[in-house]
């Protein structure tokens, strides 16, 4: 298992593929690695020659300290997982100083508006960070494609509009949701919570399972009536919001049209913020 440090190791280590035209697949991460991370990983594998998996905790996209200091580092272990899928993934690890040379802040980004919402409104300066990173990382790596979860739909559109707007040559490959046995969302957060807490944000998923159930039939304020209502009866939860919106715009939606809607969730357990999704068409 190739672990490198420093960017121009990795780029001299990666020039004869780039030479050759052979494709570099690419899945940025930030640790703590669960079975989605390593489905991207595997899908990856199966499409490129070889694959690039960066452990970064880029601080540029934490708009609050102490959940920057709390997020998981797991180096060693994450290697290990990595190291039992394929000898053709190499990771990237490189410290904050190497990323950031110095000068830990973000660039500034627009993306048509995709910014402005959920996580962006509830996040001041989390999608500049997140282009930041993103920028530097497709720069170093140079890939042919890169692998992002779903579960961040908000952030792969966002990846995909840096892409278009920066006329960058990487195919975005977006995946699927990783689900626990009751339906939670994969989530290296997941980690801080207890035994019965991991049990009962099952309730998430129910819920967003039945606002897709109730969409089918049901107007756009209905549904957002019943999820807040739901989620008001299991005070446990503290609701950082609920939105149904265009996957196209991620503008609120407030009367169905000819597009393709997602419900969109993020909520406080104790003092770990979860965040879900799934499709309504």
């Amino acid at each position: 298992m190739l672990i490198f440090n420093k960017k121009d190791l990795l780029q001299k280590h990666l020039t004869p593929y780039l030479q050759a035209n052979s494709p570099i697949g690419f899945v940025p991460t930030m640790g703590a690695l669960h079975k989605g991370h390593l489905a991207l990983m595997e899908q990856s594998v199966s499409q490129n020659a070889i694959t690039v998996v960066s452990i970064f905790v880029n601080p540029t996209q934490f708009n609050n300290p102490e959940d920057l200091d709390k997020y998981p580092r797991t180096l060693d272990a994450d290697a290990a997982k990595i190291a039992t899928l394929s000898d053709a993934i190499i990771i990237f690890a490189p410290s904050v100083d190497e990323m950031y040379e110095g000068h830990t802040q973000s660039e500034h980004y627009s993306f048509d508006g995709l910014e402005n919402q959920m996580e962006g409104a509830h996040r001041p300066g989390h999608f500049d960070g997140v282009g930041t990173i993103v920028s530097k990382l497709f720069d170093i790596v140079k890939p042919t494609n890169a692998y992002f979860g779903e579960k961040d739909f908000q952030q792969l559109q966002i990846v995909k509009k840096l892409v278009q707007k920066n006329h960058m040559p990487i195919n975005i490959i977006g995946c699927p949701i990783s689900r626990e046995a009751n339906g939670l969302a994969m989530s290296s957060r997941n980690e801080r919570l207890s035994a019965d807490e991991k049990q009962g944000a099952a309730f998430i998923y129910k819920t967003l399972l039945e606002a897709r159930d109730k969409f089918k039939n049901e107007a756009i304020p209905t549904v957002i009536q019943y999820v807040e209502k739901a989620f008001a009866s299991h005070p446990e939860f503290k609701p950082d919001y609920f939105e149904i919106a265009r996957e196209d715009t991620l503008e609120p939606a407030t009367l169905k049209e000819n597009a393709k809607y997602r419900a969109f969730v993020a909520v406080f357990l104790g003092n770990v913020r979860l965040i879900d999704n799934i499709s309504l068409n």
